[in-house]
């Protein structure tokens, strides 16, 4: 959603713009290539992603550009570190990049891989084969209806831990199996593993958390008329955005910007199927 993230950042002369979840830097480059004199500092807490695509955005951009390894959960204390007290825009694309579900142990039902899904080691301590190890038939099923919105939660919960007690459940094919027990492959128009997973990708990494955590200190980052753009690919997470958006327009903080949730175009779809579910709202600052 390139072209709407550009439609309301609108990156100007001589500007400062956050991108807090850098990925392979392709909305970075955007804003850069936008305005000729625009800065943009990314953020992610994937170091691979910092220190692979970071070093020839760099090189191409110069002082224009700085990635920085971090949570973008923890805003806040990264701003204060590098001495920044206001930006222009900031873009958060919440969710997982194509690269780290083909990369990162646990993500992909489709590889056989640790059943870790933590998106940095390093922030997240539980990967999620000790959550399927140690969590109660009544936590998991908490997990995976909440976050995932499974409506066989119960039957799955009760199946792993059912499934525990004789082997260890230590990787993705394993708790796949599990599930097709419950919900047969091709008896769902997506696979049949694809909640569970996302619930357990939430509840590893606090993604939600996080979210929650990032949104006030982004407001406070920004100018007057500076415009927070959020870029949701999961229904609780856009609905997070959204009733922030309200609370804050109502408070006189914020202008939002989006009255209705903007989709991807079909075109856009067509170009990248994994932007099929993307959600994004924007909202501006008020000379407060």
């Amino acid at each position: 959603m390139t072209d709407h993230v550009l439609k309301y950042l609108c990156p100007k002369p001589g500007g400062l713009y956050l991108d807090v979840t850098f990925g392979v830097g392709g909305h970075t480059r955007a804003l850069l290539d936008h305005d000729p004199t625009c800065r943009v500092i990314a953020l992610d807490w994937d170091r691979y992603a910092v220190e692979t695509y970071g070093p020839p955005l760099k090189e191409e951009y110069g002082d224009r550009f700085k990635v920085i390894w971090g949570n973008f959960g923890l805003l806040y204390k990264v701003l204060k570190k590098e001495g920044i007290t206001g930006v222009d825009g900031i873009l958060a694309d919440f969710g997982t990049s194509q690269v780290q579900i083909q990369r990162l142990p646990g993500f992909s039902f489709s590889r056989d891989t640790f059943l870790d899904m933590r998106m940095s080691p390093a922030h997240q301590l539980m990967t999620a084969a000790e959550v399927i190890a140690k969590s109660s038939e009544q936590k998991l099923l908490e997990i995976f209806s909440q976050l995932g919105g499974e409506q066989k939660a119960k039957a799955i919960a009760h199946a792993i831990v059912k499934e525990r007690t004789k082997k260890h459940i230590k990787t993705t094919q394993q708790l796949v199996d599990i599930v097709h027990k419950i919900v047969p492959p091709h008896v769902r128009r997506i696979h049949s593993a694809t909640k569970v997973f996302q619930a357990l990708r939430l509840y590893v990494n606090h993604e939600l958390n996080n979210i929650s955590s990032f949104l006030p200190a982004a407001v406070r980052a920004l100018k007057p008329k500076g415009v927070l753009v959020c870029i949701s690919f999961h229904s609780l997470e856009d609905r997070l955005v959204k009733q922030f958006f309200k609370e804050q327009e109502s408070l006189g903080i914020l202008e939002v910007l989006t009255p209705r949730v903007e989709v991807p175009t079909q075109e856009e779809v067509d170009r990248n199927p994994s932007s099929r579910s993307a959600k994004l709202r924007a909202a501006a600052k008020k000379n407060t």
